[in-house]
């Protein structure tokens, strides 16, 4: 059992909650995930790890309102205790392998879409107290789905910020605000919604910047075993939960990768009206 010791509401469907797990918290690195249960006959969440503290033994994670299991661990409160929390899961971020000495004079621009915020935070950090220059784009519709901006602040050199409607930073898409920025880095990461990544790699191409892209949203049972998050990389079978999720965006094959996220549409919606519960999508 893993206990809720603190909760926020970030948006209205957007939670961040710290859960102990001391383990977890002195082994997690930058780019990898948990599988979060909410209860014994819950589904297994996998959940990309937002932050982590060894001295106090506790894991961060934000969750989306989504669909049933998603809404069920939103719904718990500090003093609460989850079932099963199992991690951390993945490979750790590919700059996890790169010396601090290097790492001083690497350059780095984040693209968030939404809740990719919250992966994007600890890799941020991460390389930011390495001494390496961090630029983070946060893209969403509107201001009020906008997260982690006060965090991100200490988490790189400069914060740039974009919403759809222009209600919050700039007017416009994160790809314009990469265009703008130019080939100034050595390299971009983009985690988000599967057709943002698309067109950030599509926008990296142009630009010439090497780019890796996390298919975290593909997995489902985050072992290997589902076959859920399988995908195309470079023309070879990849499994997002083991092999990644991080993969080279320039060898993502996302046209597939957009339909197999449809592939439980069907069960998906039957599950949500069973239970009440409504999504635009």
């Amino acid at each position: 059992m893993y206990k809720i010791v603190d909760k926020q509401q970030l948006t209205p469907l957007i939670y961040s909650l710290w859960v102990e797990a001391p383990r977890i918290a002195k082994s997690a690195k930058p780019g990898q995930f948990l599988i979060v249960r909410p209860s014994d006959n819950g589904e297994r969440v996998p959940l990309t790890i937002c932050d982590y503290d060894a001295g106090k033994g506790t894991v961060r994670i934000v969750v989306q309102i989504a669909g049933v299991s998603s809404s069920k661990i939103c719904k718990m409160n500090v003093g609460d205790f989850l079932c099963d929390v199992a991690g951390p899961l993945g490979k750790p971020s590919e700059f996890m392998d790169i010396p601090y000495e290097e790492l001083k004079n690497r350059r780095y621009l984040f693209v968030a879409g939404g809740v990719g915020a919250a992966p994007v935070y600890p890799q941020a950090m991460y390389l930011h107290k390495a001494g390496a220059r961090v630029d983070v784009i946060i893209g969403a519709r509107n201001k009020d789905l906008i997260i982690m901006e006060d965090e991100m602040k200490q988490a790189c050199s400069n914060l740039y910020i974009c919403t759809d409607d222009g209600s919050k930073g700039e007017k416009g898409v994160v790809t314009l605000l990469m265009e703008r920025l130019g080939n100034n880095y050595d390299m971009c990461v983009a985690i988000g919604p599967m057709i943002m990544m698309k067109f950030a790699t599509l926008t990296a191409k142009k630009i010439n910047l090497p780019i890796t892209v996390s298919l975290n949203t593909l997995m489902v049972d985050g072992t290997g075993m589902c076959g859920a998050c399988r995908v195309s990389v470079a023309g070879k079978t990849m499994f997002a939960c083991v092999d990644g999720p991080e993969f080279n965006g320039y060898d993502v094959d996302f046209d597939e990768a957009m339909r197999r996220q449809t592939l439980y549409r069907k069960q998906e919606q039957e599950a949500n009206a069973a239970a009440g519960l409504e999504f635009k999508r």
